[in-house]
């Protein structure tokens, strides 16, 4: 299990399920404060998927959660629309490609 949000993330990354994705070309940044946080995108494109360190360009979809929180959303103790709905999770850009994070990732995301 990972133990950091960029270790979770690569986790998230190898969870990867091209055939829910299909012919997608989306980037998602995800924006975590905090301590271990950072900024990473998961680029998707072709029904590949692909992990870059940093924010460029511009992202169809921005996560933005504190360190603690994804962290409690990957271990299982925070579901994600819960901490959605609590603030504690923000999300800007299509909401319709937030959504499909969960099926494309799953049990990850």
């Amino acid at each position: 299990m990972a133990e950091t949000c960029e270790e979770s993330l690569m986790e998230m990354h190898k969870s990867f399920r091209s055939e829910i994705a299909g012919n997608l070309n989306a980037s998602y940044l995800f924006d975590v404060s905090g301590p271990s946080g950072g900024k990473w995108i998961l680029e998707i494109k072709s029904g590949k998927c692909e992990l870059k360190k940093g924010a460029n360009g511009s992202p169809t979809v921005t996560i933005s959660i504190s360190d603690q929180d994804w962290m409690a959303i990957h271990k299982g103790k925070l579901n994600s629309q819960m901490a959605f709905m609590m603030g504690k999770l923000r999300v800007s850009g299509d909401m319709s490609l937030a959504m499909k994070l969960q099926s494309m990732f799953p049990g990850v995301a």
